[in-house]
């Protein structure tokens, strides 16, 4: 009896056999490259349908869980854009199938311009008849249910896991309000703001071996603009990453780009070289010493109604109707007749924003085509190691800075029109987003550098 209440004691200060001491995590993939010729988003000069594919396209996910038990899941896309009504089904049947909720889930997308148009996104710009509505209408159905599946094969493959990060850097991004793409062999000095930053997930089983790779950049990827499907450059980067690390699964996360351009581009050795620049830059940092994060997590979500300006009136509409062309005039005569019917136009817009802490890496989401300035002002007040997504869970059209508000043009201005919205954003709209991070930060536990070294 006495050896046996010994044994009890000494099994007692170790750990239960099983029990999940550091991180988990699981990936999964899936083609979502549609099966049939489709409209394709991006680019409103397209005149057809596509014509085949250079790639495939993918949606990847990866899944980490704490130490704790609490989880959480990436989940990457080769698609221009997320729309919110697929995001909130695609989040709500997640949540109602594996308990996460939308505070647990990150939706990316990469931004590619040669990617299939998702119902509900960007209709005023792409002149498809009913037999093609009605394609995307089936492809969108079917990618909500693909991505809710590959949710639960990345939980369901969750194993012992170790997770680093590090920043690495490569530079083919070019701001394109502060360069001129047609004088880009003439020019002697890129200027503008711009984020050179490429942020690193590394994930490694528990023999060391990598098994997933999440890599992220702030560029639009528009080097191509054919009728075949690929993811662009990331498409090549992720494609390359997983040459040279055989059975891992590469995933890449937007940044934020909507003011960068890979620039000179629009031809298929460019994207490859992109690519290859990317996965060089990915490559190099985990080949040197990464920051290794302590299996813990912590998230934190929420949507801020941000506010749009007043309404066109119905005699500016009206003239815009008669002047304007293209997606402008169908903007104009959409808007129209709301007006005539008495509908009250929408005069906020409800933003997401997201805060993970990994350990002590934080990693901050925001909707939208997120313009660099939000990028360089939540690392100057987080600190350079934060990563930075924009693209995620809800892109509903263009984020700009207060200064490119007061400028106008594509971003500050028409990109609203072209995303079918009635107005363009308040002129608080930057100062409520990055408020509002600075207090989901301090919800999610993550402190600034200058309170980390008041507190040493």
């Amino acid at each position: 009896m006495r050896l046996l209440i010994f044994s009890l004691l000494i099994v007692s200060q170790f750990p239960v056999f099983g029990q999940n001491k550091g991180w988990k995590a699981g990936v999964a993939r899936a083609v979502i490259t549609p099966e049939n010729s489709m409209w394709m988003a991006g680019f409103a000069a397209r005149t057809k349908p596509s014509d085949g594919k250079l790639h495939d396209l993918w949606a990847k996910a990866l899944a980490l869980e704490d130490a704790n038990g609490k989880r959480a899941v990436l989940i990457t896309t080769d698609l221009l854009g997320m729309p919110k009504n697929m995001s909130d089904e695609i989040r709500n049947r997640v949540n109602d199938q594996f308990k996460l909720s939308k505070a647990q889930i990150i939706i990316n997308s990469s931004h590619t311009h040669s990617g299939p148009v998702l119902g509900d996104a960007l209709s005023d710009i792409y002149p498809v008849d009913a037999a093609e509505k009605r394609k995307i209408s089936q492809y969108s159905q079917k990618l909500i249910e693909q991505i809710v599946a590959l949710t639960g094969s990345a939980l369901k493959s969750l194993q012992p896991a170790t997770i680093q990060s590090q920043n690495g850097v490569a530079r083919f991004q070019v701001n394109r309000r502060n360069n001129d793409a047609a004088n880009l062999e003439r020019l002697t000095e890129i200027t503008g703001p711009g984020d050179a930053a490429v942020p690193v997930l590394k994930v490694a089983d528990a023999n060391g071996k990598i098994m997933a790779i999440a890599f992220g950049y702030a560029c639009h990827p528009t080097v191509l603009d054919y009728y075949q499907w690929s993811g662009d450059y990331p498409g090549y980067a992720q494609i390359e990453l997983e040459k040279l690390y055989p059975g891992t699964t590469a995933l890449f996360f937007q940044g934020a780009g909507a003011d960068q351009n890979p620039l000179p581009r629009r031809t298929i050795p460019l994207a490859i070289q992109y690519g290859k620049t990317l996965a060089a830059a990915v490559e190099r940092v985990l080949s040197e010493d990464m920051k290794t994060l302590e299996p813990t997590l912590t998230t934190a979500y929420t949507e801020i109604d941000l506010a749009l300006t007043t309404a066109p009136t119905k005699e500016n509409l009206t003239k815009m109707a008669e002047k304007a062309e293209g997606y402008q005039k169908k903007w104009a005569l959409r808007m129209l007749d709301k007006a005539n019917k008495g509908e009250t136009f929408q005069s906020s817009y409800p933003f997401p924003l997201q805060v993970w802490k990994l350990g002590n890496q934080a990693i901050m989401t925001l909707g939208g085509e997120l313009v660099v300035s939000y990028a360089i002002s939540l690392k100057q007040i987080f600190g350079q190691d934060t990563f930075v997504m924009g693209y995620s869970n809800d892109v509903m059209t263009y984020i700009p800075s207060t200064t490119i508000l007061r400028e106008g043009g594509y971003e500050g201005e028409v990109a609203q029109i072209v995303y079918g919205l009635p107005a363009t954003w308040a002129s608080d709209a930057e100062i409520q987003i990055i408020s509002n991070m600075v207090k989901l930060a301090k919800e999610a536990g993550i402190v600034k550098p200058e309170s980390r070294l008041i507190k040493n």
